[in-house]
């Protein structure tokens, strides 16, 4: 396949562990199968700085959780014309929005992280990304064309699902993902 016939690929990592890319680094040789069909154009595996217009595919890992990432998954979904929510964070927002039970959740996770824990210096940073009152999945925020569940899912499972997508296929998701 010539270069101009892969498809603009990215990857994005938001409030998460960044488990489901090592999933997807765990596809082995796989990945240079996939070379075949893509061109990674952004992602935290490469030294890209700026989202890029006109992506094809892109994996979103990890919940929406500051005002940093809300911007940039907005101006993801703007540039992508398929986007995929992977891992449970993404789809659900799995252990990231368990500070949504808190009243006041954002302020108490601060004040625990930089005040209560601290053994020098205790104060709350101001110069990083503002965390939202709320931590989202990413189908709260923008629209989400595919689901790979999985705390992290398997790679066989993100190999499949971006096979049938570069084949032109709907992935059937059914009896698909395995927990624990």
């Amino acid at each position: 396949m010539s270069e101009s016939r892969k498809i603009n690929f990215s990857t994005v990592w938001l409030s998460g562990c960044s488990g489901c890319h090592m999933s997807f680094l765990d596809l082995d040789e796989q990945i240079l199968d996939l070379a075949q069909k893509i061109r990674m154009v952004y992602s935290p595996l490469m030294d890209a700085k700026i989202f890029p217009e006109n992506v094809d595919v892109t994996f979103v890992e990890g919940a929406v959780g500051n005002d940093e990432q809300l911007n940039l998954i907005r101006k993801v979904r703007e540039h992508t014309k398929i986007l995929i929510a992977i891992g449970d964070c993404a789809v659900t927002g799995n252990m990231v929005t368990l500070r949504n039970a808190l009243n006041d959740g954002a302020n108490v996770i601060l004040k625990r992280a930089y005040i209560e824990t601290a053994t020098e210096n205790p104060q709350i940073p101001n110069d990083v990304p503002k965390l939202l009152e709320r931590a989202h999945p990413l189908n709260e925020v923008v629209k989400v064309d595919y689901f790979i569940p999985g705390c992290p899912p398997s790679a066989d499972l993100i190999r499949y699902v971006l096979t049938e997508i570069l084949a032109g296929r709907t992935p059937n998701m059914e009896g698909k993902a395995k927990y624990g």
